[in-house]
C-alpha cells in the first residue's frame, strides 16, 4: 500500500515576509500567483487538506473548486505560534540583538520566544495531525497545504531527526516536497522524494 502526499507551503501573504505564526494574513497577489504557478496543470490528487489559515485554506478551497477534488481542514497543521516575535520583520528582531535568529535556528529549544508554542508541543500535535490523515486517507495521493514549521516537523519525522534541528531545512514561498508512505504488516516507511521543488516538474 503506498500513499503519495505533497506538502506545499503556502505563498507570500499580505505584508511580506515576517514571523506571523498564526496571525490570520491572507496571500497578496504576489502570494496567489506564486501558489497557482507552483501547482500549474497539475491534478492527480485524490484529497486535499488544508491548514485553516487563510493563507492556506482560500487557496486550497480554490484549487479543490477548480479541479474537483474534496477538500477538508486540519486544525492541528497550523503554522507553531511564535509568540512575542508574531508580526516582527528578521531585520526587527535582529536590530538590537544580530545574534538572535542564528541562534534561535542552533537551539529552538532554549532559544525560543516568549509566549511561544512549546517545540516538543508542537511537534506533538502536527504528528499526531499526520498519523490521523493517513489512518484516513490510506492509498491516495495527497495535497497538505500547510506552513514551513509544519513541513520542517513533518520532514523531521520522516528523516528520523530531532525535532529541534528542523529550522536547519529551508522551505521557499510554495515550495513543494513529496513524501511516499509504504505500508506492510502494520508498519509505515515514508521516503521523501523531492523537497522545495514545484510540480509543474512531474
Amino acid at each position: 500500500m503506498l500513499t503519495t502526499i505533497d506538502l506545499i507551503r503556502h505563498g507570500e501573504p499580505v505584508g511580506g515576509r515576517k514571523y506571523r505564526g498564526q496571525t490570520d494574513d491572507p496571500l497578496s497577489e504576489k502570494g496567489w500567483a506564486q501558489m497557482w504557478k507552483a501547482v500549474g496543470d497539475y491534478a492527480q490528487w485524490q484529497h486535499i487538506i488544508t491548514s485553516p489559515l487563510s493563507r492556506c485554506q482560500a487557496f486550497a478551497e480554490a484549487l479543490a473548486e477548480k479541479r474537483g477534488i474534496p477538500v477538508s481542514v486540519e486544525a492541528r497543521f497550523k503554522e507553531v505560534t511564535f509568540g512575542v516575535w508574531e508580526g516582527q520583520t528578521s531585520a526587527q528582531l535582529t536590530a538590537r540583538h544580530p545574534d538572535l535568529l542564528f541562534d534561535f535556528r542552533c537551539d529552538p529549544v532554549a532559544h525560543r520566544p516568549a509566549g511561544a508554542e512549546l517545540l516538543a508541543d508542537f511537534h506533538a500535535r502536527v504528528t499526531a495531525g499526520w498519523q490521523a490523515m493517513l489512518d484516513a486517507h490510506s492509498g491516495e495521493h495527497l495535497l497538505v497545504v500547510c506552513h514551513a514549521g509544519v513541513i520542517r516537523m513533518l520532514l523531521s519525522g520522516v528523516l528520523g531527526m530531532p525535532a529541534h534541528n528542523a529550522y536547519r531545512i529551508q522551505v521557499g514561498s510554495a515550495a513543494v516536497s513529496r513524501i511516499e508512505v509504504e505500508e506492510r504488516h502494520g508498519k509505515r516507511l515514508p521516503t521523501l522524494l523531492f523537497h522545495d521543488g514545484a510540480l509543474v516538474l512531474f
